[in-house]
């Protein structure tokens, strides 16, 4: 299959402002993993998508053609390397060759647009002889041509110093907190009634960063091996009895320590269960998983394409992250701060 965007140029008035022309007109062109998030980015900006054909030789090979002309232009190729489609591994490939095609294109400056940045929780050597994949990620998107990567909640954030050239690290709380805020209102529910649960010590961080947003208590799992060669026991520190408990991480991928969490929760006498996460990975059996567990809803974004998942899950909510890549490119490209964007939303959002 394909990527065929029309040619033309937006209706976009900041976009061609003298700060952004310092870079060039803006283009933004999209790969095969989330066609749907490129439109409604593309949409948000008054643009269209650059005119490319993403597509396959007989053998199987990737074959990109970029069918419009990118010289002295401000290019951006917005390509999750997630689990969707194709795979990571083809994504990833994908977005590498595109990049080389426009940056030979003599585009001014090419940003790669990552909603999901693959191989981030390959960042440290786990044993011996093992790789640091996101480190050789980092290296092989700056050969292939990117002058910077704009991606959104980094597994981790030393990732950024893996590079010798930008990583914009955009975050989802905001989003997140707001979709919770209008739960808790619909339920009549006080901040206080609520408890952010980190379902493990190493999420403390973004948990209390979450439950700051709520003004709400924080509670967090851990786990504690009593004596050698004994299974570790997963000790809960804080009080969720009578509590809607809102379970946060940043991926969930086959959703077990959530649901695992979920589950001790309600066995604590938690009112009620929701998990939280910013990329919504759902590996099989994610979504049977959530069904049969204790969790009330699940609340992701739309960084990964999950048509597939909704039918599948009828306890999953996905919010869109459009606006504020949107948004977040524009700034980019008028050479604007992106740090407001980090503690709120715009308000057009």
């Amino acid at each position: 299959r394909g990527v065929n965007a029309e040619a033309g140029h937006g209706h976009i008035t900041a976009s061609e402002s003298a700060s952004g022309m310092n870079h060039g007109p803006l283009r933004i062109f999209s790969g095969n993993a989330h066609p749907q998030l490129a439109n409604e980015i593309a949409a948000h900006m008054g643009v269209p998508l650059g005119n490319a054909t993403v597509s396959r030789f007989p053998c199987g090979e990737v074959n990109i053609v970029i069918n419009e002309s990118v010289r002295d232009c401000d290019v951006f190729v917005i390509q999750p390397t997630c689990n969707g489609g194709s795979g990571p591994q083809e994504h990833f490939m994908e977005l590498l060759i595109i990049l080389d095609a426009i940056r030979r294109g003599a585009a001014n400056r090419v940003t790669a647009v990552m909603p999901t940045f693959g191989y981030a929780r390959q960042n440290n050597k786990e044993k011996s002889r093992s790789p640091i994949t996101a480190r050789l990620a980092t290296d092989l998107l700056q050969v292939a041509g990117a002058d910077r990567v704009l991606t959104m909640e980094l597994h981790a954030s030393q990732i950024q110093g893996f590079a010798s050239y930008p990583i914009d690290n955009m975050y989802a709380l905001p989003l997140l907190a707001r979709e919770i805020e209008a739960i808790m209102r619909a339920r009549g529910l006080s901040a206080d009634q609520v408890v952010v649960v980190s379902p493990d010590v190493g999420g403390t961080k973004r948990a209390s960063a979450f439950a700051k947003k709520l003004c709400s208590p924080l509670a967090v799992f851990s786990r504690q091996r009593r004596r050698p060669n004994e299974a570790a026991e997963i000790d809960l520190v804080g009080e969720v009895n009578g509590k809607m408990c809102v379970i946060i991480d940043d991926i969930v991928d086959t959703a077990d320590t959530m649901c695992i969490a979920a589950d001790k929760l309600k066995a604590r006498g938690a009112l009620a269960a929701i998990g939280v996460a910013v990329h919504g990975v759902l590996s099989d059996p994610a979504c049977e998983r959530i069904n049969d567990s204790a969790i009330e809803l699940v609340v992701v974004t739309d960084t990964i394409p999950l048509e597939d998942k909704l039918s599948r899950c009828p306890k999953l909510r996905v919010l869109s992250v459009a606006s504020l890549l949107a948004t977040a490119i524009e700034r980019i490209h008028n050479s604007e701060s992106l740090s407001e964007l980090f503690e709120k939303l715009p308000p057009n959002m």
